[in-house]
């Protein structure tokens, strides 16, 4: 039998407040090294791993200023977060041409970790972990001095360069290295991560920590705003 995909009404309304948090997203200044100005980016299909979904690879210049506000609604609540574009222009670019062709809606989020190296939620993969991308890859936006502490959410990959449509939320804390694309912060909705975490985990093969939440992580609906 199919999931039901509905949005509760509770959830609907806290779709408006959670897209407004104070100081809601407005054009702030570029970092120094993009000087407000777009930038060129380069997404390259992916014959041997097509879209999961119908959808277009962005067009290749974005803005490397400003910030972009996305909510996630889930059946476990909503969770806000905060994106810079400054500091991963290409990579927010991504996300928001995914979700404005719905790309994230009716998903689940496959992978929860919760171990004393890495505590994270993974979505963004529609089949199954590491499973179903959006028919492209590109480039990684690194400095090298990357951290990922309680609230980061940051791009996956399968290796260098080999970014698409996975990412995760650090419910915890993530000690790894400096190799993944930082998006931006939860700003609101971390007691939801906990909420999840708090289900437990049905083990994979590598660890009793690592694998499927116990209680499925459904996104039902995915808004950008910025």
């Amino acid at each position: 039998m199919r999931p039901r995909w509905t949005v509760t009404a509770a959830l609907a309304a806290a779709v408006a407040a959670a897209l407004v948090p104070a100081g809601a997203a407005q054009a702030a200044p570029a970092s120094p090294g993009h000087g407000g100005k777009q930038v060129r980016c380069v997404f390259t299909p992916t014959p041997d791993n097509p879209a999961a979904k119908p959808v277009r690879a962005p067009r290749s210049k974005a803005r490397a200023h400003g910030k972009v506000d996305v909510v996630l609604i889930t059946n476990f609540g909503a969770v806000s977060i905060r994106m810079d574009r400054g500091n991963a222009p290409c990579a927010v670019h991504n996300f928001a041409s995914l979700t404005r062709q719905r790309f994230y809606d009716r998903t689940r989020c496959w992978r929860l970790t919760n171990s004393a190296r890495l505590g994270v939620l993974q979505c963004g993969d529609i089949y199954a972990a590491e499973k179903g991308g959006p028919g492209y890859e590109f480039d990684d936006e690194l400095t090298g001095k990357e951290t990922y502490p309680r609230g980061t959410v940051a791009m996956g990959n399968w290796g260098p360069d080999t970014n698409g449509s996975q990412f995760f939320l650090v419910h915890s804390h993530a000690d790894i290295p400096p190799a993944y694309t930082v998006l931006g912060k939860v700003t609101h909705g971390l007691g939801v991560l906990d909420r999840i975490v708090k289900g437990g985990i049905k083990p994979g093969g590598s660890s009793p920590q690592d694998g499927e939440p116990a209680k499925p992580v459904k996104i039902y609906k995915v808004f950008a705003r910025g």
